[in-house]
């Protein structure tokens, strides 16, 4: 497993370009961003307190004081998740019982809907990042009675996707929208905030990623880009932020370096094999945020070249190659919950939670 040390990989100042040239670069695209329906995702989950939240609500939460005897949030920063999540669509607020004024957090079908994504982080979570301790959780698809470990497959053929085996084009939705007028100077979140609650493989995963920015340079890189100036054109970002991201990314395992050019040093930066298995992850984000973010115009298009068709992306069993959702999957907590701050009388083995 990567080591989670301070970072080593810092390019040299000859690797940055000039201020002058990043800002000509950056501003090439006059304040637009590239529609993506990864990015419109990653605006979700990113924030550490609301993805807790939505994951104790896959957990079975529903109640404010579930959620806060679970994660140990201050009561303002969880109102502020919950009612944000529930203008967002992800809950619904249900009356205890006619005529009090308590409600409950239901996820709704479109929060319901991100639990395949969920599956496929947590694969990625299980498979490189939780150590000797193996992962946190045991699945059973109730569908075909097996353990299950989810994959990311095509609809046409419902074999595995990659990287390697898959290609885009640009879809209805594809273009560029005015960036919205928010301060993304920093890390949206600190990664250990991921951390909270309970062992996740899905908080490992993005604790690795950590922010919007992380989650869009390795979206860039599996279009096509490799070079400092072309992720700085394409997301018209910071020079310092940039590379406060790529080293970060580069200590995590994500990418690795390598020189093009000695006078100046340039160097590219590359996914290694673990960055490439982020791939699954981001195209079941991708298909959650075209069903319900991009109103029927979806921004790319893929192709599985394996077998020659345009596919949706779909978290499935690896057995039976059903779809893997929140109603048909059962777990089995491989850990004592009394040992952390979650309530375990809703950590039990029960369908549609994870």
């Amino acid at each position: 497993m990567p080591s989670a040390t301070a970072l080593k990989h810092r390019p040299r100042p000859t690797s940055v370009p000039s201020k002058r040239k990043t800002h000509a670069l950056a501003t090439t695209a006059h304040g637009r961003e590239r529609n993506c329906s990864v990015a419109r995702t990653v605006g979700i989950l990113s924030d550490a307190w609301a993805f807790l939240v939505i994951r104790e609500a896959f957990f079975g939460a529903r109640r404010f004081e579930t959620f806060r005897s679970a994660l140990g949030l201050p009561r303002a920063t969880l109102t502020a998740r919950l009612n944000n999540l529930t203008q967002q669509g992800i809950f619904r607020q249900v009356h205890y019982a006619e005529g009090s004024s308590r409600v409950e957090y239901r996820l709704t079908k479109a929060g319901l809907d991100l639990y395949p994504p969920f599956m496929a982080l947590m694969q990625f979570g299980d498979r490189w990042l939780t150590g000797k301790k193996g992962p946190p959780l045991q699945l059973i698809h109730a569908d075909c009675g097996k353990e299950c470990k989810p994959i990311v497959g095509c609809s046409a053929c419902l074999k595995q996707v990659n990287p390697v085996d898959s290609s885009y084009r640009d879809g209805p939705g594809a273009g560029r929208t005015p960036v919205r007028g928010t301060k993304r100077s920093r890390r949206a979140s600190d990664p250990s905030q991921f951390m909270r609650g309970r062992p996740s493989s899905v908080s490992l995963s993005l604790s690795v990623m950590g922010d919007k920015w992380s989650f869009l340079v390795i979206r860039e890189a599996f279009l096509g880009v490799r070079r400092f100036d072309r992720f700085a054109a394409e997301l018209g970002i910071a020079p310092n932020i940039l590379t406060d991201r790529l080293n970060r990314l580069i200590d995590r395992g994500i990418f690795k370096k390598k020189k093009y050019q000695d006078l100046p040093e340039r160097y590219e930066y590359r996914l290694t094999e673990m960055g490439k298995d982020l791939y699954g992850s981001l195209v079941a984000m991708m298909a959650w945020g075209d069903r319900w973010l991009s109103h029927g115009e979806p921004p790319l298009q893929l192709t599985h070249k394996a077998c020659g068709k345009d596919f949706t992306p779909k978290v499935i069993c690896d057995k039976c190659r059903r779809p893997v959702t929140a109603h048909n999957m059962k777990y089995r907590l491989k850990y004592d919950p009394h040992a952390y701050e979650a309530d375990s009388d809703y950590g039990r083995v029960a369908p549609g939670r994870i």
